[in-house]
Protein backbone atom coordinates (compact mmCIF):
# COMPACT_ATOMS: atom_id res chain seq x y z
CA UNK A 1 0.00 0.00 0.00
CA UNK A 2 2.93 2.54 0.71
CA UNK A 3 4.51 1.78 -2.19
CA UNK A 4 1.59 2.56 -4.28
CA UNK A 5 0.97 5.62 -2.11
CA UNK A 6 4.87 6.78 -3.01
CA UNK A 7 4.01 5.88 -6.67
CA UNK A 8 1.46 7.96 -7.08
CA UNK A 9 2.52 11.10 -5.07
CA UNK A 10 5.69 10.80 -7.62
CA UNK A 11 3.66 10.75 -10.50
CA UNK A 12 1.89 13.91 -9.05
CA UNK A 13 4.50 15.68 -8.61
CA UNK A 14 6.09 14.31 -11.63
CA UNK A 15 3.02 16.26 -13.71
CA UNK A 16 3.13 19.18 -11.72
CA UNK A 17 6.79 20.01 -12.66
CA UNK A 18 5.70 19.33 -16.56
CA UNK A 19 3.15 21.74 -16.34
CA UNK A 20 4.67 24.39 -14.72
CA UNK A 21 7.34 24.21 -17.33
CA UNK A 22 5.38 24.41 -20.06
CA UNK A 23 3.42 27.06 -18.28
CA UNK A 24 6.29 29.32 -18.43
CA UNK A 25 7.60 30.42 -21.59
CA UNK A 26 11.70 29.67 -22.59
CA UNK A 27 11.49 32.03 -25.47
CA UNK A 28 9.78 35.40 -27.21
CA UNK A 29 11.89 35.74 -29.90
CA UNK A 30 10.06 34.04 -32.38
CA UNK A 31 7.19 35.73 -34.90
CA UNK A 32 4.67 32.89 -34.96
CA UNK A 33 4.62 32.68 -30.54
CA UNK A 34 0.92 33.40 -29.65
CA UNK A 35 1.86 34.55 -26.11
CA UNK A 36 -0.86 35.76 -23.64
CA UNK A 37 -0.26 38.42 -20.99
CA UNK A 38 0.60 36.17 -18.13
CA UNK A 39 3.18 34.11 -20.33
CA UNK A 40 4.29 37.34 -21.54
CA UNK A 41 4.70 38.81 -17.74
CA UNK A 42 5.98 35.35 -16.59
CA UNK A 43 9.06 35.52 -19.30
CA UNK A 44 10.77 38.44 -17.43
CA UNK A 45 13.30 37.33 -14.35
CA UNK A 46 12.54 38.89 -11.14
CA UNK A 47 14.25 41.91 -9.88
CA UNK A 48 14.84 43.20 -5.77
CA UNK A 49 13.98 46.51 -4.75
CA UNK A 50 15.60 49.09 -4.86
CA UNK A 51 16.43 48.96 -8.21
CA UNK A 52 18.19 51.39 -10.57
CA UNK A 53 19.52 51.41 -13.71
CA UNK A 54 21.66 54.45 -15.31
CA UNK A 55 22.53 55.21 -19.34
CA UNK A 56 25.13 52.95 -19.75
CA UNK A 57 22.82 49.86 -19.83
CA UNK A 58 21.82 50.71 -22.94
CA UNK A 59 25.19 50.53 -24.52
CA UNK A 60 25.37 46.85 -22.62
CA UNK A 61 25.53 44.02 -24.60
CA UNK A 62 21.92 41.52 -23.92
CA UNK A 63 21.74 37.85 -23.83
CA UNK A 64 20.12 36.14 -26.97
CA UNK A 65 18.15 34.52 -24.31
CA UNK A 66 16.22 37.65 -23.37
CA UNK A 67 14.93 38.93 -26.76
CA UNK A 68 11.26 39.43 -27.69
CA UNK A 69 10.08 39.62 -31.25
CA UNK A 70 8.55 42.97 -32.09
CA UNK A 71 5.40 41.38 -33.45
CA UNK A 72 4.86 39.48 -29.78
CA UNK A 73 5.44 42.69 -28.39
CA UNK A 74 2.68 44.14 -30.50
CA UNK A 75 0.44 41.70 -29.82
CA UNK A 76 0.15 43.09 -26.10
CA UNK A 77 1.65 46.29 -26.14
CA UNK A 78 0.58 49.29 -28.81
CA UNK A 79 3.31 49.94 -31.26
CA UNK A 80 2.23 53.79 -30.23
CA UNK A 81 5.24 52.63 -27.28
CA UNK A 82 7.60 52.58 -29.45
CA UNK A 83 7.13 54.77 -32.71
CA UNK A 84 7.21 57.99 -30.58
CA UNK A 85 10.54 57.50 -30.17
CA UNK A 86 11.44 55.08 -33.28
CA UNK A 87 9.40 56.56 -35.49
CA UNK A 88 6.86 53.73 -38.03
CA UNK A 89 9.84 52.65 -40.07
CA UNK A 90 12.47 51.39 -37.65
CA UNK A 91 11.67 47.95 -35.77
CA UNK A 92 14.03 48.38 -32.81
CA UNK A 93 15.71 44.94 -31.33
CA UNK A 94 13.49 44.28 -28.21
CA UNK A 95 15.39 42.58 -25.07
CA UNK A 96 13.65 41.57 -21.45
CA UNK A 97 15.56 42.96 -18.67
CA UNK A 98 13.63 42.14 -15.47
CA UNK A 99 10.21 42.61 -13.77
CA UNK A 100 9.00 43.88 -10.62
CA UNK A 101 5.82 42.50 -9.25
CA UNK A 102 3.87 44.32 -6.65
CA UNK A 103 1.97 41.37 -4.59
CA UNK A 104 -1.59 40.82 -5.75
CA UNK A 105 -1.01 43.99 -7.78
CA UNK A 106 0.55 45.16 -11.15
CA UNK A 107 4.26 44.19 -12.80
CA UNK A 108 6.18 46.78 -13.72
CA UNK A 109 8.76 45.13 -17.09
CA UNK A 110 11.70 46.99 -18.02
CA UNK A 111 12.45 46.16 -21.53
CA UNK A 112 15.33 48.00 -23.59
CA UNK A 113 14.61 48.66 -27.48
CA UNK A 114 17.81 49.34 -29.81
CA UNK A 115 18.32 50.57 -33.31
CA UNK A 116 21.78 51.30 -34.78
CA UNK A 117 21.41 54.90 -34.28
CA UNK A 118 19.11 54.89 -30.92
CA UNK A 119 18.69 53.36 -28.15
CA UNK A 120 15.87 53.05 -24.86
CA UNK A 121 14.64 51.53 -22.01
CA UNK A 122 11.04 51.48 -21.18
CA UNK A 123 9.04 50.69 -18.32
CA UNK A 124 5.79 48.83 -18.78
CA UNK A 125 2.96 48.38 -16.70
CA UNK A 126 0.54 44.95 -17.01
CA UNK A 127 -2.48 45.27 -14.31
CA UNK A 128 -3.15 42.20 -11.57
CA UNK A 129 -4.92 40.59 -14.44
CA UNK A 130 -2.15 40.61 -16.97
CA UNK A 131 -3.69 43.27 -18.86
CA UNK A 132 -1.47 46.20 -20.61
CA UNK A 133 -1.74 49.20 -18.50
CA UNK A 134 0.79 52.01 -19.28
CA UNK A 135 3.95 52.32 -20.52
CA UNK A 136 7.25 55.48 -20.77
CA UNK A 137 10.59 55.43 -21.85
CA UNK A 138 12.62 56.00 -18.59
CA UNK A 139 16.35 56.18 -20.30
CA UNK A 140 17.25 56.92 -24.30
CA UNK A 141 20.50 57.46 -25.90
CA UNK A 142 19.87 61.08 -27.77
CA UNK A 143 19.90 63.34 -25.07
CA UNK A 144 21.64 66.46 -25.11
CA UNK A 145 25.49 66.21 -24.77
CA UNK A 146 26.87 66.34 -21.29
CA UNK A 147 23.61 65.07 -19.83
CA UNK A 148 23.38 61.67 -17.93
CA UNK A 149 20.25 59.51 -17.07
CA UNK A 150 19.45 57.56 -13.79
CA UNK A 151 16.12 55.66 -13.67
CA UNK A 152 15.29 53.71 -10.27
CA UNK A 153 12.65 52.27 -8.42
CA UNK A 154 12.45 52.09 -4.41
CA UNK A 155 10.49 49.46 -2.11
CA UNK A 156 7.53 51.83 -2.16
CA UNK A 157 7.15 50.98 -6.41
CA UNK A 158 8.01 54.83 -6.73
CA UNK A 159 9.79 55.69 -10.57
CA UNK A 160 12.25 58.22 -10.26
CA UNK A 161 14.33 59.46 -13.45
CA UNK A 162 17.11 61.90 -12.71
CA UNK A 163 19.15 63.74 -15.38
CA UNK A 164 22.03 65.37 -14.61
CA UNK A 165 24.40 67.62 -16.44
CA UNK A 166 27.76 69.79 -16.04
CA UNK A 167 27.51 73.50 -17.11
CA UNK A 168 30.75 74.81 -19.00
CA UNK A 169 31.73 76.11 -15.64
CA UNK A 170 32.10 72.65 -14.09
CA UNK A 171 28.54 72.94 -11.65
CA UNK A 172 26.92 69.61 -11.91
CA UNK A 173 22.66 70.15 -11.77
CA UNK A 174 20.20 67.37 -11.57
CA UNK A 175 16.50 67.21 -12.12
CA UNK A 176 14.64 64.56 -10.37
CA UNK A 177 11.20 63.39 -11.52
CA UNK A 178 9.08 60.85 -9.41
CA UNK A 179 6.01 59.15 -10.46
CA UNK A 180 3.34 56.66 -8.62
CA UNK A 181 1.57 54.34 -11.04
CA UNK A 182 -2.27 55.14 -11.24
CA UNK A 183 -4.82 52.76 -13.07
CA UNK A 184 -6.71 55.85 -14.10
CA UNK A 185 -4.02 57.92 -15.74
CA UNK A 186 -0.84 55.62 -16.31
CA UNK A 187 2.19 57.49 -14.38
CA UNK A 188 1.20 60.50 -12.93
CA UNK A 189 4.37 62.96 -11.77
CA UNK A 190 4.50 63.32 -7.99
CA UNK A 191 7.33 64.96 -7.31
CA UNK A 192 10.11 67.33 -9.00
CA UNK A 193 13.05 68.31 -7.46
CA UNK A 194 16.29 70.16 -8.65
CA UNK A 195 19.05 72.39 -7.85
CA UNK A 196 18.87 74.15 -10.45
CA UNK A 197 18.91 78.40 -9.39
CA UNK A 198 15.46 79.96 -10.02
CA UNK A 199 17.01 82.51 -11.43
CA UNK A 200 18.52 80.23 -14.03
CA UNK A 201 16.28 78.96 -16.63
CA UNK A 202 17.37 75.48 -18.88
CA UNK A 203 17.51 75.13 -22.23
CA UNK A 204 15.03 73.54 -24.16
CA UNK A 205 15.88 70.94 -25.73
CA UNK A 206 13.92 70.34 -29.25
CA UNK A 207 14.33 66.40 -29.95
CA UNK A 208 13.43 67.05 -33.97
CA UNK A 209 15.00 70.11 -34.90
CA UNK A 210 17.41 69.01 -37.48
CA UNK A 211 15.16 66.89 -38.88
CA UNK A 212 13.84 67.78 -42.50
CA UNK A 213 11.26 69.86 -42.91
CA UNK A 214 9.95 70.46 -46.70
CA UNK A 215 6.09 69.74 -45.97
CA UNK A 216 4.27 73.37 -46.11
CA UNK A 217 2.66 73.28 -42.75
CA UNK A 218 6.41 72.24 -40.77
CA UNK A 219 8.53 74.63 -39.49
CA UNK A 220 8.61 76.44 -35.54
CA UNK A 221 5.53 78.40 -34.43
CA UNK A 222 6.00 80.58 -31.37
CA UNK A 223 4.21 82.80 -28.69
CA UNK A 224 7.83 83.13 -26.92
CA UNK A 225 11.05 81.57 -26.59
CA UNK A 226 9.46 79.34 -23.72
CA UNK A 227 6.45 78.67 -25.69
CA UNK A 228 6.76 76.57 -29.28
CA UNK A 229 5.59 74.02 -31.23
CA UNK A 230 7.59 72.58 -33.62
CA UNK A 231 6.70 70.71 -36.71
CA UNK A 232 8.97 68.63 -39.43
CA UNK A 233 8.06 65.84 -42.35
CA UNK A 234 6.54 62.51 -41.02
CA UNK A 235 6.56 59.93 -42.94
CA UNK A 236 4.40 60.75 -46.00
CA UNK A 237 2.26 64.31 -46.78
CA UNK A 238 -0.43 62.86 -44.41
CA UNK A 239 1.69 62.89 -41.62
CA UNK A 240 3.81 65.43 -39.78
CA UNK A 241 5.90 65.03 -36.49
CA UNK A 242 5.83 67.69 -33.75
CA UNK A 243 7.69 68.36 -30.36
CA UNK A 244 5.65 71.47 -28.54
CA UNK A 245 6.86 73.21 -25.07
CA UNK A 246 5.03 75.23 -23.18
CA UNK A 247 5.03 77.20 -19.70
CA UNK A 248 2.34 78.99 -18.32
CA UNK A 249 1.42 80.67 -14.77
CA UNK A 250 5.25 82.26 -14.43
CA UNK A 251 6.72 78.90 -14.93
CA UNK A 252 4.28 76.81 -12.92
CA UNK A 253 2.41 74.90 -15.21
CA UNK A 254 4.39 73.20 -17.84
CA UNK A 255 3.88 70.87 -20.27
CA UNK A 256 5.79 68.78 -23.15
CA UNK A 257 4.68 66.26 -25.51
CA UNK A 258 6.15 64.64 -28.66
CA UNK A 259 4.69 62.60 -31.23
CA UNK A 260 3.38 62.02 -35.12
CA UNK A 261 0.26 63.46 -36.21
CA UNK A 262 -1.73 63.03 -38.90
CA UNK A 263 -3.98 65.40 -41.25
CA UNK A 264 -7.74 65.05 -40.60
CA UNK A 265 -8.74 67.96 -43.41
CA UNK A 266 -7.13 69.98 -45.25
CA UNK A 267 -5.30 72.18 -42.22
CA UNK A 268 -6.18 69.68 -39.09
CA UNK A 269 -3.92 67.44 -38.08
CA UNK A 270 -4.63 65.33 -35.13
CA UNK A 271 -2.52 63.53 -32.77
CA UNK A 272 -3.77 60.15 -30.85
CA UNK A 273 -1.67 57.40 -29.47
CA UNK A 274 -2.90 54.12 -28.74
CA UNK A 275 -2.85 53.21 -24.93
CA UNK A 276 -3.16 57.05 -24.16
CA UNK A 277 -5.84 59.23 -23.88
CA UNK A 278 -4.16 62.20 -24.78
CA UNK A 279 -5.14 63.71 -27.68
CA UNK A 280 -4.18 67.49 -29.67
CA UNK A 281 -5.52 69.15 -33.16
CA UNK A 282 -3.52 71.71 -34.56
CA UNK A 283 -4.92 73.49 -37.12
CA UNK A 284 -2.81 75.60 -39.99
CA UNK A 285 -2.77 78.57 -41.61
CA UNK A 286 -0.57 80.64 -43.55
CA UNK A 287 0.53 82.96 -40.42
CA UNK A 288 0.08 80.18 -37.85
CA UNK A 289 -1.18 77.19 -35.90
CA UNK A 290 -3.60 76.71 -33.39
CA UNK A 291 -3.07 74.31 -30.79
CA UNK A 292 -6.38 72.52 -28.73
CA UNK A 293 -6.42 69.70 -26.22
CA UNK A 294 -9.23 67.69 -27.40
CA UNK A 295 -8.63 64.89 -24.38
CA UNK A 296 -7.26 64.50 -21.44
CA UNK A 297 -3.57 64.84 -21.70
CA UNK A 298 -2.66 65.03 -17.91
CA UNK A 299 0.48 62.65 -18.55
CA UNK A 300 2.40 65.41 -20.30
CA UNK A 301 1.23 68.31 -18.46
CA UNK A 302 0.71 69.67 -15.10
CA UNK A 303 -2.97 69.47 -13.66
CA UNK A 304 -4.30 73.16 -14.17
CA UNK A 305 -3.09 73.52 -17.29
CA UNK A 306 -3.67 72.64 -21.03
CA UNK A 307 -2.46 72.17 -24.92
CA UNK A 308 -4.27 74.99 -25.93
CA UNK A 309 -3.28 78.72 -27.61
CA UNK A 310 -1.99 80.20 -31.08
CA UNK A 311 1.68 80.36 -32.38
CA UNK A 312 2.81 82.75 -34.71
CA UNK A 313 5.22 81.16 -37.49
CA UNK A 314 8.56 82.41 -37.09
CA UNK A 315 10.54 83.10 -40.41
CA UNK A 316 13.29 81.20 -41.25
CA UNK A 317 16.48 82.79 -41.31
CA UNK A 318 17.51 83.11 -44.77
CA UNK A 319 20.88 81.40 -45.50
CA UNK A 320 24.26 83.16 -45.76
CA UNK A 321 25.39 83.60 -49.47
CA UNK A 322 28.78 82.07 -50.06
CA UNK A 323 32.06 84.25 -49.79
CA UNK A 324 33.54 84.29 -53.26
CA UNK A 325 37.03 82.95 -53.84
CA UNK A 326 39.65 85.62 -54.43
Amino acid sequence: MTVSMNKFLLLFVLAGLVFSCKSKPTSLSGDDEKVDGHDFVEFFQPMKLPWQATDTILRRKEAEGSIISYKVFTQLVPDSTLTKLFGRELKPKLYAIGKVSVPKGESYLFIKAATASRKALYIVCFTRQHVFAAARPVLYSDNESGVSGIAAMDAKYTLTLTHQRKASGGQAYFKRDAYIFNEDGGFRLILTESNEAKTKVPPIYNPIDTFPRKHKFTGDYVQDKRNIVSVRDGKDVSHILFFVHFEKAEGTCNGELKGEARFISANTARFRSGGDPCTVDFTFNPSGVSMKEVEGCGNHRDIKCFFEGYFERRKEPKPKPAKKKS
